[in-house]
């Protein structure tokens, strides 16, 4: 049975017992506590929370999760990945456990030809919580199952929680028993690769507090409703019905495997460690796809770092399969092919997932190149000293800070004829984890009580006034302070206020919220801010500046309209720049984050690579341009497919509703979905100006500009500026950057005429160090200080000189610089004294202490450079008692 048709038989089995079938909600949700979601359930928190009461009391749904905890493991094991799908069903305080027992089992088990999955009842198996008897008894009711295939287990594996206080309670796992050749007999207890589970059946209960781990917290009390909450393998299950080997050799994932093989000339199922690697490619290239589609792109923190190293760990598996060229396209087109006829955004999405996924590619193999220069530098000091290992620091050093990683590392020492501290590496990364997972575990936190508002959430939405007035006569429903509700509030203090009606926008999608206030007689209140709760509810955050304000009030609620015009402008703006940017540059430059207020905007787009002046010239013309065109601005609302169809733009990883509310400038030049403030005519948007143009992360460029009166004042600065240049040049404004250009020209040549006479100057005391230099047994020692200033290229000339001036005498150079607080030297030994034992790269140890530095080199020369002036007297006196030692010696 295919993948695809595994999703449609659970969801069609939970519709037609009832449940609302709900859409996959994006990987990255506003949720603090997690980076991406990793379970069906996470959508569905707050009606578990009892902070919302849902629209349904059953749902169904197949969820894209993704799990980077053990990002290293992936392929070996045989059954986790990091993308992978969780059908689920759900009950809000409607049935509980027989229900979601008997809805399992008749799926799994009914035949094929009813819809089921025509699994042998003989062969499935189930676990309880310890005291879960009512779960033991149903199983057997229902089921049938005999109480040697009813296993009891503690907290760590049948209690579910989300792991921070909020609801809990005992789950039951379902288990398929792949046979004695996979494993000993005893059920999951026993073998847990014999015993594959396969769906989870979590009966939410009770409410959990603080805890440690997955079985040390205490449990609060019984939740207000009994849920339930379950979630299938879809994966898993595919790979049990199509009698695989594994989850990387169902229909969806084998394909990638077969790429790989392709590309790299290897061939699966032949060797361990190869295998390893092709398995990795085949996850990760699907995990990354969904990621990037979602509006995940490459970066150094958060989830643009787990994106990029998992598309580095792609690159670097088919770097050690033999795959000598690029691979990354080839790749995501079988993702594409494969997955999009359940998730069709990954082919309309695709070019933009080929280009972030490929530019990754392209710089890592850059990375992967300067790394191998490292690793030779490293490996070149390892064999100077006489070594053959390389440090744990080093090569941490390499995979932290460069990119390298330690596999690469490990098989060029091999080829080196070096071995590698893996144990000082593996030290090192312990403990790097161990940081990075106190840092997030000191993120998270309770979910926010929101339970204050629910009654209000309940009643219905916010009625906005705000598309068609600026001014509403408004209920006021509630008083909340500290979070609780209030009666009153008088003169002076903050609060927040919900009212039935309001004309004041809360801030979404990249725009502010207005500024405002509410009255009546005798009563003067400040809104400071407008808040969404659950999407619907308007919290506004109040001063009260003059009066009392009570609960049951009604009062006139006032946007500022100066506040407004400025903010509709830089919205509108935004629209326009991002029309004028897919104008031209194509439509891969796709929004990925804005915020729009009065008289700026800034805009976020997927893109690789800076701007030319004449494509930011460009950009700031076609958006001028439509502004004087005046065009019409029209806001309609309709279903979801219904603007898709039309061309409307949407945001990357937005969940939208069915219906959507779609703004129109121009016709084709602007549509795009946006539940925001705008103007009614593009002229009334003023001149756009844009400020600059820069990168905020891999994949990721940002526009800023001015819009109506500040890009006006933006500009009059600008004139008068360059009316001063001007005037101080005594040229023509339109001659300045001629005049400026020449002068940076003069200035050019004449810095480089004092570099050559600095160079001369530095060379023409190579006498005066030679006339100085001490006799050391048969060896002459220069060691003393260079002239002040003197730079690391001057220095290495420096000494050249000096040592030549020897002759075949000899001789030794030491030559220790002070250069704005840094100590830059070099060390020169000729033939002569390398065949007295003197080699200068051995002379840097004896120095380096003192003056906090580090360098190298060979036996003829050798630098680098210190952090520490004050100590350049002890190192010269370290220098020469090491040349007296040796000299004696030789």
């Amino acid at each position: 049975m295919q993948t695809h048709e595994i999703r449609r038989r659970f969801l069609n089995h939970f519709v037609a017992a009832g449940h609302t079938e709900v859409p996959s909600a994006s990987l990255i949700l506003n949720d603090p506590n997690l980076l991406f979601v990793n379970a069906g359930m996470v959508q569905f928190v707050p009606y578990f929370l009892g902070a919302q009461t849902p629209p349904f009391v059953r749902a169904t749904s197949v969820q894209k999760c993704v799990r980077t905890l053990d990002i290293e493991n992936v392929g070996i094991t045989t059954r986790h990945n990091t993308f992978f799908q969780m059908a689920g069903n759900f009950s809000f305080g409607d049935y509980f456990k027989r229900d979601a027992i008997a809805f399992a089992w008749s799926l799994l088990t009914n035949s094929i030809e009813d819809g089921g999955y025509g699994f042998d009842p003989e062969r499935l198996w189930a676990t309880a919580y310890l005291d879960d008897d009512e779960a033991i008894s149903l199983w057997k009711e229902i089921a049938r199952l005999p109480d040697e295939r009813i296993q009891k287990r503690g907290m760590a594996d049948n209690y579910w929680s989300m792991g921070i206080p909020g609801p809990c309670g005992p789950c039951s796992e379902i288990y398929y028993d792949r046979g004695p050749e996979f494993g000993a007999d005893g059920g999951p207890e026993a073998d847990e690769d014999r015993y594959i589970e396969i769906w989870n059946l979590v009966f939410m209960q009770n409410e959990r507090g603080q805890g440690t781990s997955k079985d040390n917290f205490e449990i609060l009390g019984p939740l207000p409703k009994q849920n339930i909450d379950t979630g299938m393998g879809v994966e898993r299950v595919a790979f049990l019905l199509q009698n695989v080997a594994n989850v990387y050799e169902t229909d969806l994932v084998r394909p990638v495997i077969t790429k790989a093989e392709e590309v790299t000339g290897r061939t699966y199922g032949v060797d361990h460690q190869d295998d390893i690697r092709f398995r990795v490619i085949a996850d990760h290239a699907r995990t990354a796809a969904m990621l990037i589609v979602d509006g995940v792109n490459p970066g150094n923190d958060g989830r643009g770092y787990v994106l990029r190293r998992l598309l580095r760990r792609i690159v670097r598996s088919a770097k050690l399969l033999g795959a000598d060229q690029p691979t990354m396209g080839a790749l995501m087109t079988v993702v594409r092919d494969e997955m999009s006829p359940s998730y069709p955004e990954l082919a309309t999405n695709f070019e933009r997932i080929e280009n972030v996924a490929v530019g990754e590619e392209t710089a890592f193999r850059n990375t992967l190149t300067s790394g191998s220069k490292l690793f030779e530098n490293a490996a070149d000091a390892v064999k100077t000293k006489g070594g053959n290992v390389i440090g744990g620091t080093e090569a941490f050093a390499l995979h932290d800070t460069y990119g390298f990683p330690i596999d690469l590392t490990l098989e060029m020492a091999a080829e080196a004829g070096l071995t590698v501290d893996e144990d000082g590496f593996r030290s090192l990364m312990a403990e790097q984890r161990k940081r990075a997972k106190e840092d997030a575990q000191s993120r998270k936190h309770a979910h926010a009580d929101l339970s204050v508002y629910k009654e209000l959430v309940d009643r219905g939405p916010t009625e906005f006034t705000g598309f068609s007035e600026l001014t509403t006569e408004a209920n006021v429903l509630a008083l909340i302070s500290g979070g609780v509700r209030v009666p009153t509030a008088v003169q002076g203090e903050d609060v927040e206020v919900v009212l039935d009606r309001s004309p004041l926008y809360a801030e979404s999608g990249g725009q502010i919220a207005d500024k405002g206030s509410l009255s009546a007689t005798g009563l003067r209140v400040r809104v400071n801010d407008v808040q969404k709760i659950a999407k619907k509810l308007w919290v506004h955050k109040v001063t009260i500046e003059e009066g009392q304000l009570t609960e049951g009030d009604v009062v006139l609620a006032q946007v500022d309209p100066q506040w407004r015009h400025g903010s509709t402008q830089g919205h509108s703006g935004t629209h326009m720049v991002h029309a004028a940017l897919r104008q031209v540059l194509g439509p891969n430059a796709v929004q990925a984050g804005s915020l729009n207020k009065p008289g700026y905007l800034r805009f976020d787009f997927n893109w690789q690579g800076g701007l030319s002046d004449a494509q930011r010239d460009e950009i700031e013309t076609v958006t001028n341009d439509a502004v004087g065109a005046d065009f019409q601005v029209n806001t309609f609302v309709t279903d979801l497919p219904k603007a898709k169809e039309m061309g409307a733009l949407a945001l990357f990883g937005e969940n939208y509703g069915d219906e959507v509310r779609v703004v129109e400038i121009g016709g084709p030049f602007s549509m795009e979905l946006c539940g925001g403030t705008h103007v009614q005519h593009s002229s009334q948007i003023g001149p756009v100006t844009i400020l600059g143009e820069s990168s905020v992360g891999s994949g990721i460029r940002r526009v800023e500009a001015f819009v109506g009166l500040d890009s006006y004042r933006y500009l009059a600065k600008e004139r008068a500026l360059l009316a001063g240049i001007a005037s101080s040049l005594k040229v023509p404004s339109d001659e300045v950057p001629a005049r400026i250009e020449q002068l940076v020209e003069r200035l050019r040549v004449a810095e480089k005429e004092l570099d050559k006479t600095k160079a001369a100057a530095v060379l023409a005391s190579a006498g005066t160090f030679v006339d100085a230099a001490e006799r050391i047994g048969a060896v002459k020692l220069v060691a003393a200080s260079a002239p002040e200033g003197v730079s690391g290229n001057d220095l290495r000339s420096l000494a050249v000189d000096i040592r030549g001036r020897f002759g075949t005498d000899p001789a030794v150079v030491v030559l220790l610089g002070n250069a704005d607080g840094k100590v830059p030297f070099v060390v020169a030994a000729n033939k002569a004294a390398q065949d007295l034992g003197i080699k200068a790269g051995d002379l840097v140890g004896s120095f380096g202490p003192s003056i906090a530095g580090r360098g190298g080199g060979k036996a003829d020369m050798a630098q680098g450079a210190g952090s520490d002036p004050a100590g350049i007297d002890a190192g010269l006196d370290a220098v020469r008692n090491r040349v007296v030692e040796l000299a004696g010696n030789s």
